[in-house]
């Protein structure tokens, strides 16, 4: 018998990639988007021959007065079953060097962060009543450090870091799981106009192969964790620098 979970942001990267590794394994998962064409398509695969392994919902992460109602619609599809949460919902616009954009800024603040802290904390009182369950969210390497390219960017992920570090410190003595993912480079649509290695060490791994470290890690009981495990090292030497000499280096 399959487990039940919520993906958000499931039409692409990372959130497609793990999305269709939990369906394939027989498990019933709600994907949300905005891109609800994209879902259902994706859907199809999975409800046929009288399944209906894929629930799909357009659900845009600003609104945030829409989060309490959709996550109740979803355990009402469910059964008020359910076994995980996966919030991998974000976007990383383009900023030039000497550009600050507000409306870019807050609409990663909104996506990136808010849009999170309002689909988990329903999810939270939810797993902290039942007792067991985990809370995923994808945060960003970016989020070790303010840097220079996108401070908003980084900001959205820092502080997407602190609040899932606050909630593991309150629902661990619950019996809930709460991870922080942390991916370096990655090959999805977000990376398209970023400058990146394409070989060597921090050349990109794809989605999927994203999505299957991530899974085996969770189910391996980690709370935190870079994707792939090598950009632990990279960002443990990134945080080190002192801050007089970071500010003068162009990463």
């Amino acid at each position: 018998m399959g487990k039940k979970y919520i993906v958000i942001g499931a039409s692409s990267g990372i959130g497609y990639a793990i999305a269709e590794k939990l369906l394939l394994e027989g498990n019933h998962v709600a994907l949300l988007a905005r891109r609800d064409k994209i879902l259902k398509s994706f859907a199809d695969r999975f409800n046929q021959d009288g399944k209906q392994l894929a629930l799909t919902i357009k659900y845009d992460s600003n609104h945030f007065d829409k989060s309490g109602t959709v996550f109740k619609r979803i355990l009402k599809e469910f059964n008020q079953e359910l076994d995980g949460i996966i919030y991998a919902s974000g976007i990383m616009p383009k900023i030039e060097p000497d550009e600050f954009d507000t409306e870019k800024d807050l609409n990663m603040m909104n996506t990136n962060l808010l849009g999170a802290i309002a689909f988990i904390n329903p999810a939270a009182s939810y797993f902290q009543e039942k007792g067991s369950g985990f809370i995923a969210g994808i945060s960003s390497v970016a989020g070790d450090r303010g840097r220079r390219g996108n401070p908003v960017y980084n900001t959205s992920k820092g502080g997407l870091n602190i609040y899932l570090e606050a909630l593991r410190n309150r629902l661990a003595v619950k019996g809930v799981q709460v991870v922080t993912i942390k991916p370096g480079f990655v090959a999805t649509e977000m990376l398209k106009d970023a400058q990146v290695p394409d070989k060597g060490f921090l050349k990109p791994i794809s989605a999927e192969n994203a999505a299957d470290i991530i899974l085996k890690n969770i189910a391996k009981g980690k709370e935190e964790f870079y994707v792939p495990a090598r950009w632990g090292l990279v960002m443990m030497i990134i945080r080190n620098i002192p801050s007089f000499i970071f500010r003068k280096l162009n990463i």
